[in-house]
């Protein structure tokens, strides 16, 4: 039974130690004031620019008599709760951070997102747009207020407004304002998530992430790092050129890193495709162009482009590229077909028989044969307008 019991302590103590939050109760930018209040008016106090990366806080409020001193500051008694998930985990917590000394007087107060809703608490007593209440006067209080408990608080919130209004008819009231933000590591860095939206939206017009078919991973690959290396406050604060070489230098990076240069060129391989389709040849071989600048070109990259070249009765060019893509691909049936088509148009049919008889009796694909690659080309040349005075003779010779 012991065992059990020593297990489940165990078992408790290290779930409250991993479930405690990272940060810090930043007591620099703490707010303290004392606020006095004359009787039966109502004064509203803004807190102290709260850090980036505020997502909690605690506020206490106490009132004392006129020589009364506060025994301990909220500072001092917030170093004793690790994280602010203490202070809401039973009673202890709550009773701790109260001012162990108040006085006789009480006020009610309200606290309000924003200074025209404060001004209105002060003016009116309005407090339906507050997002925090307190009708009932008293002497002391403490609350915790957290991003996602609270609409007092939001990702980029940097002030409270507090109202305070007095419950004396005769005496004013000095009433103790204390107020301490709780700092997510990770969040002040600065990198909200509309932060991190501006970074990939930025990387999204870049030139190289336009080159790739889908770029987020890459731009998400480059948000990381610069989130890694600054905050997001520091990058603002760089200048246009030095931003510019960010984004070049982690892209250079990250492009390496996904592979990027085979979505690029895989993309300008779909693009060009899709001219052909079209009809626009000159396009098409631009994009091929591009391939073959880059010194990443294939087999069957020149053996498209040689096509294309052919559609457009550039056959001296279609030759050249042809054999560049046999160099490459001694094997590969498709270039030397084309090549073969090549020859004929360009008034070299003794070069294109060579061709066309040495291979007559293999296949170009596992499905595709040499003849019938022949005849679905010659069709398709037909078609375009090439001169097919030829074609007879060709067929006839995979005939013998």
């Amino acid at each position: 039974m012991k065992k059990i019991i020593a297990l489940l302590f165990i078992s408790i103590f290290y779930q409250s130690a991993f479930a405690q939050k990272e940060g810090y109760w930043d007591k620099d930018r703490a707010t303290t004031k004392e606020i006095i209040v004359s009787a039966r008016d109502r004064v509203i106090v803004k807190t102290d620019d709260f850090p980036v990366g505020t997502t909690e806080l605690i506020y206490r409020i106490t009132l004392l008599d006129e020589n009364q001193q506060m025994a301990s500051s909220l500072v001092s008694l917030l170093k004793a709760i690790p994280d602010p998930t203490g202070i809401s985990q039973g009673s202890a917590g709550a009773v701790f951070i109260l001012s162990k000394i108040s006085g006789t007087d009480k006020c009610n107060y309200a606290v309000f997102s924003s200074n025209e809703l404060a001004l209105a608490y002060q003016k009116d007593d309005k407090t339906d747009k507050a997002c925090v209440v307190q009708d009932v006067p008293l002497s002391k209080d403490a609350n915790r207020l957290s991003i996602d408990k609270s609409s007092c608080l939001k990702s980029n919130t940097t002030n409270l407004w507090f109202g305070f209004k007095s419950s004396n008819w005769i005496m004013k009231q000095k009433i103790i304002l204390e107020v301490v933000p709780w700092v997510d590591n990770k969040l002040s860095r600065g990198w909200t998530l509309e932060n991190r939206k501006y970074i990939i939206n930025q990387c999204k017009t870049s030139a190289l992430a336009r080159k790739l078919s889908n770029s987020d991973d890459f731009c998400i690959c480059i948000e990381e790092k610069i989130q890694k290396q600054y905050k997001f406050q520091e990058f603002q604060k760089l200048l246009a050129i030095e931003q510019a070489k960010a984004y070049k230098d982690f892209g250079n990076s990250c492009f390496n890193e996904i592979n990027g240069s085979k979505g690029v060129l895989d993309n300008l391989r779909t693009q060009a495709s899709n001219f052909i389709k079209k009809g626009d040849y000159g396009n098409a071989i631009a994009q091929y162009n591009t391939i073959i600048n880059e010194g990443k070109a294939t087999a069957l990259d020149y053996n498209a482009i040689g096509y294309t070249y052919i559609l457009t009765k550039q056959y001296g060019k279609a030759i050249k590229s042809l054999k560049e893509g046999v160099k490459l691909d001694d094997t590969e049936l498709l270039v030397k077909l084309n090549l073969a088509h090549a020859y004929l148009f360009n008034d070299e049919y003794r070069s294109a028989k060579t061709i066309y008889k040495e291979y007559q009796t293999q296949n170009v694909t596992d499905s595709l044969s040499w003849i019938q690659k022949i005849n679905s080309d010659f069709a398709i040349f037909k078609k375009v307008g090439l001169p097919s005075g030829d074609f007879e003779r060709v067929l006839k010779l995979m005939e013998k």
